[in-house]
């Protein structure tokens, strides 16, 4: 399977640049791995070029063997990794096998336009070296591919920065994001510091990808995908001045894998869920969790938006007029959950007031403003004639 993902992988990025990536960053996440055996890290593998040895009578892997550059048909590519707080605290032996996978190249005689691991590790350990590094920390640190929190901490601190409206630009996003990620993960170094090493990473990445392996839950149904992956996105666009290409692999159907544009997942997700009248009336079911549930896609959809820049003008509009000025759909936020619909409200009307155009977009603008005042004085209101006591049952 993770062999399937890169060769989809390159087959998309080859049919749209003409040539291979040099450098791709990949999500990875322990639960994912609890569930698919390593599907990721397979296709880590496969881009770079390596097939694991397997023992015949466990079938566990017993070593990494490299794959003749006349074999594979096409140049190594490096890989770096985002890796969770919990794939470092269970999956230890996979976010420290970096060095494993690169040494083969270090001294290799490959043209470095084979091998972009080989190219990049030299080009780092001249740069370090300048800057008058000792040789063998200066090897070390040319090596870094995988990145993660620091030891012992989870998470990738964009949704506190999104809900805090504590950001204005995508620096803000991307220093963040290295802050909370910005630490290696090697054979013999667990969390070191190495923010500096993260940002010469990311700077090079041409792609960005998360995979899902399942479909129980999709990228506008939990902060995790836009705060990794989004994240990854907003860094390298930071630090480069331009989007990677953000892709997303789909392995839900095992027997036919694929890979496909983030804004084309986006915008599947948003048709067949977000704005699905049947899925709406489902929550609608459920009450005060239902609420909830709606606001927080759009709290992670508004998130998307920011980190990766894949949620189009029509879909917040879509998005407006079917949770924000529908009254059936604000009746049900005001009885179950005014704070829902107050998280809704204040979602769509930000990017409605950035938008221009088109006299309905303003007129949406209006009526989301007036929805506001009302959301808010209705809370108001309720805090007055709310016991203390009672505030948070």
């Amino acid at each position: 399977m993770g062999a399937d993902l890169a060769r989809a992988l390159l087959d998309k990025y080859l049919a749209e640049e003409g040539a291979y990536p040099e450098s791709v960053g990949i999500v990875v996440w322990g639960t994912s791995a609890m569930r698919t055996h390593g599907d990721d890290i397979g296709e880590v593998l496969a881009l770079l070029g390596v097939r694991p040895v397997w023992q015949t009578e466990s079938r566990r892997v017993t070593g990494i063997e490299v794959i003749p550059l006349a074999e594979l048909g096409r140049p190594r590519i490096d890989v770096t990794l985002r890796i969770s707080g919990f794939s470092a605290t269970l999956f230890r032996i996979w976010c420290t096998s970096s060095i494993a996978r690169c040494a083969p190249w270090r001294n290799s005689t490959s043209p470095s336009t084979r091998t972009s691991v080989r190219k990049h590790y030299l080009a780092d350990c001249s740069t370090y070296a300048a800057d008058g590094m000792a040789p063998t920390e200066a090897r070390a640190r040319s090596l870094y591919r995988v990145f993660g929190s620091k030891p012992g901490t989870y998470g990738a601190g964009i949704l506190p920065l999104l809900d805090e409206r504590n950001w204005r630009s995508d620096q803000d996003l991307a220093a963040v994001y290295v802050a909370w990620g910005g630490y290696a993960y090697t054979q013999t170094t667990y969390g070191a510091e190495a923010a500096s090493e993260c940002k010469t990473r990311f700077a090079q990445m041409a792609i960005a990808v998360k995979n899902q392996d399942n479909r129980e839950h999709d990228i506008f149904d939990s902060d995790d995908y836009m705060q990794y992956h989004g994240g990854m996105v907003a860094t390298v666009r930071a630090l480069t001045g331009q989007n990677p290409k953000a892709y997303f692999g789909d392995s839900s159907d095992p027997g036919r894998s694929r890979v496909r544009e983030l804004a084309d997942e986006a915008r599947r997700v948003f048709r067949t869920r977000v704005v699905n009248p049947k899925w709406i009336q489902s929550m609608q079911r459920h009450g005060y969790k239902g609420a909830f549930e709606m606001a927080a896609t759009v709290d992670y959809l508004f998130g998307y938006d920011a980190t990766a820049h894949v949620v189009e003008d029509w879909m917040y509009t879509q998005l407006t007029d079917q949770y924000v000025l529908d009254p059936q759909i604000q009746q049900f936020f005001q009885e179950k959950n005014p704070w829902a619909c107050a998280t809704s409200l204040s979602a769509s009307w930000k990017p409605c007031s950035a938008a221009s155009g088109s006299s309905r977009t303003r007129h949406n603008w209006r009526r989301c403003g007036r929805s506001i005042c009302n959301s808010e004085g209705e809370l108001e209101d309720r805090m007055d004639t709310t016991q203390p006591s009672d505030r948070h049952t």
